[in-house]
């Protein structure tokens, strides 16, 4: 319920009763949206006073208001919006708020509302449900109470010192980069990240490359800047190098853009003499090697790889991360690490558009580091996640075996599932949202649309008994099924 006291406008020279046009007024801004239903309305005496008229005059406009279903009242308890008010106003007829102004460029198209019961395993990302929010609450409490002054005086577009400080220990102790905090930017999530590096490191004319199949949203953000992005193919030892010196014959590169540890979408691994090869190419010819690492924190079985970033003499990894996937994509915490030239520079752009991040999460998110809340945490969730990475293979085979090829993968929070080639996936995958399942198809990460046999599906943001449900939907959703 609002806690301000709506304002009505009342024209002097209107000839409408008083009583009516007070009543119109706040049917109107009801209409409009500026008061919703459940919103309390002032009491008679103080709008009385607010518009200098008896109090009468105002209880006659609430009359009115009931009268057409705008508002309930109820003795002792005031007058609140109705939660069904009428959608018209008497003498209305022009729309509540028109644009008076043209956008000049295609728009994106508007976004359809979604079944309730859909279940999105589109992507991998965390369940949310299982967030440890005591914990993070209490973090939070404490930067904002024990350390108010620099919690909400600190200005720093780098990001707070004190997560900068942990994340460069965490990025030492776990994969193995000799790391910095004065070598680290924190950004509002991931996406943020890979914009301020495309910004600060490309020019228009300039070419990437990119891996094909990949992430279209880091190509558009790249294709922003004026740069080409040249797509190389990626097979199951991760990007193809050959197919890179071919391509460095043809003229020089600004970056390449890689997914080493597990090749999005694919979960590929680069092969170690691959990882080689591209830093000693990267050094060479003096490009930047963009690696996109999101998920290394989830290694359920067999040994981690250790990033590029690990192996980096020449100075030439950008190493983007993120902390959304540890706990919650609604905490929007990413960061890059990467030379000082670059640093200096990317901090100067956000300035432009954001100052800085949000302080208090980002001491709060420190302390939880700095006190092993996060190790914790991630120990918790590589038992639920690889239970339900296992349980969602199970019910995939189960109902799909004859359809499909599906491992489980070593670490990461999402599968990559390849389909015999007699199956129409994006047709699959429309009957498939039909049915109240939303997975990626194959196309959506081909530079070019082609058609792909293999789709991406997350597993870590539902419980077995919805991952079983999302097995069975698939099902029904193949050609022929009852």
């Amino acid at each position: 319920m609002s806690t301000w006291t709506p304002t009505v406008f009342l024209d002097p020279a209107s000839r409408e009763p008083v009583y009516l046009q007070i009543a119109h007024a706040l049917m109107h801004e009801i209409h409009r949206g500026r008061l919703k239903p459940g919103d309390g309305l002032p009491g008679y005496r103080s709008l009385a006073a607010q518009l200098g008229v008896n109090r009468n005059t105002v209880m006659a406009a609430f009359r009115e208001l009931q009268a057409e279903g705008w508002v309930v009242s109820a003795p002792g308890e005031g007058s609140v919006v109705a939660d069904r008010p009428p959608t018209r106003v008497p003498g209305e007829q022009a729309p509540a708020m028109p644009m008076g102004f043209d956008l000049g460029i295609e728009g994106l198209p508007v976004a359809q509302k979604e079944r309730a019961d859909l279940l999105k395993v589109a992507s991998g990302i965390p369940d949310p449900r299982l967030i440890p929010g005591a914990a993070l609450a209490r973090a939070y409490r404490r930067a904002l109470t024990l350390n108010r002054q620099n919690a909400l005086s600190l200005e720093d577009p780098q990001g707070h010192p004190k997560l900068r400080e942990a994340l460069a220990n965490m990025l030492a102790g776990t994969r193995g980069i000799p790391a910095a905090p004065d070598r680290i930017l924190i950004t509002r999530g991931s996406q943020m990240a890979s914009f301020l590096v495309a910004e600060a490191l490309c020019r228009p004319g300039d070419t990437v490359a990119v891996e094909d199949l990949g992430d279209r949203r880091i190509w558009e953000v790249i294709a922003k800047t004026g740069a080409r992005c040249l797509p190389l193919p990626v097979d199951a030892g991760g990007l193809c190098l050959d197919a890179l010196e071919a391509l460095l014959a043809e003229g020089p590169l600004r970056a390449v853009l890689v997914t080493p540890q597990r090749q999005y979408p694919t979960l590929a691994v680069l092969a170690p003499e691959r990882r080689t090869r591209l830093l000693a190419l990267a050094a060479q010819h003096r490009f930047a090697v963009l690696e996109l690492d999101q998920e290394s924190e989830f290694q359920f079985e067999g040994r981690a790889n250790a990033p590029l970033a690990a192996d980096d003499a020449a100075g030439v990894v950008i190493h983007v991360g993120t902390l959304s996937k540890i706990f919650s994509p609604g905490l929007r915490l990413g960061f890059v690490h990467a030379p000082l030239p670059l640093i200096a520079r990317m901090r100067d752009l956000r300035l432009a558009f954001d100052r800085q991040g949000d302080m208090v999460l980002e001491r709060a998110m420190a302390d939880l580091m700095e006190d092993g809340e996060v190790a914790r945490h991630l120990n918790r969730m590589h038992v639920v996640y690889r239970r339900r990475r296992d349980v969602l293979c199970a019910a995939l085979l189960r109902e799909l075996g004859d359809r499909i090829q599906v491992e489980a993968p070593q670490g990461g929070l999402a599968l990559w599932v390849r389909v015999h080639s007699d199956l129409d996936v994006d047709a699959w995958a429309a009957r498939a949202l039909a049915q109240g399942v939303a997975f990626q198809p194959g196309r959506q990460f081909a530079f070019e649309g082609g058609q792909v046999q293999g789709f991406r599906m997350g597993f870590a943001n539902y419980a077995e008994p919805e991952l079983e449900e999302v097995a069975l939907r698939m099902r029904l959703a193949l050609p022929g099924a009852p």
